[in-house]
């Protein structure tokens, strides 16, 4: 066998070589880059000064007000005189109970109305059937207002703001979905017991699944008014854009 005819054939074995080696390379890169290409999306509309606990056990709602004005509005106002002025404004706004017997917080509907009536709205009051779908209807209204959200804990009993969130792409694009909110408890440091859990740090990522073991639907046969029956529903403060012209 001749040198050239022998240089050409190992030539030849390289050239094989190299092109199946780079055929591996493309199957193992592809799929990584597919996956790069799907970037998550952080949004987080408020800082730790931002948080306001409550001054007493009932003021979960003046708190949570507070919290969300101080991450709407310029300057931070951390009083107990502005938190008891908001509480008070809620409950001025809270239909009465079904039983007849006397509010000592403030309803969902004193909630979203009183922060609408403080220029940090419109907000209204939203029920949704699953957890996983009332974190992307949280995260999408965040989006779009760049405003907080509250959640209605305990099932009717507690406050909490949702002041941001973790997500596996845009909310706003189809087949998104949440995987950790940021959550706002005024009651740190001294919220939690057996039933509940226990209370996170102001502005903690918690799983969708952690959310869910306070986040709970609302007790059944509860109705506001002229409004779609609430009982059993994953409740929101929910701000939103007005449609245009109104």
């Amino acid at each position: 066998m001749s040198t050239d005819s022998t240089h050409r054939r190992r030539g030849f074995a390289r050239r094989i070589a190299l092109l199946a080696l780079g055929c591996l390379l493309l199957l193992t890169i592809t799929p990584a880059s597919a996956t790069a290409a799907v970037r998550s999306y952080r949004l987080d509309l408020g800082t730790r000064s931002d948080y306001v606990g409550q001054t007493n056990l009932v003021q979960c709602v003046g708190a949570s007000m507070q919290m969300m004005l101080n991450m709407i509005e310029p300057g931070v106002d951390r009083s107990a005189k502005t938190q008891l002025r908001l509480q008070k404004l809620a409950r001025k706004w809270s239909p009465p109970r079904l039983d007849g017997g006397i509010r000592k917080g403030a309803s969902v509907i004193g909630w979203a109305t009183g922060l609408s009536l403080q220029g940090a709205g419109p907000y209204r009051v939203v029920g949704v059937d699953s957890l996983d779908e009332a974190m992307l209807v949280a995260a999408r209204a965040m989006r779009r207002t760049g405003r907080p959200v509250g959640l209605l804990v305990w099932r009717g009993r507690h406050a909490w703001v949702m002041s941001g969130f973790h997500a596996t792409g845009d909310p706003l694009l189809a087949g998104s979905r949440v995987t950790e909110a940021l959550i706002e408890d005024p009651l740190h440091p001294y919220g939690g017991s057996s039933t509940w859990g226990r209370s996170p740090s102001p502005g903690e990522a918690l799983t969708v699944k952690e959310v869910g073991r306070q986040f709970v639907r609302r007790r059944s046969g509860f109705s506001i008014w002229s409004t779609p029956d609430l009982g059993g529903k994953y409740v929101l403060v929910l701000p939103y854009e007005p449609a245009s012209g109104r």
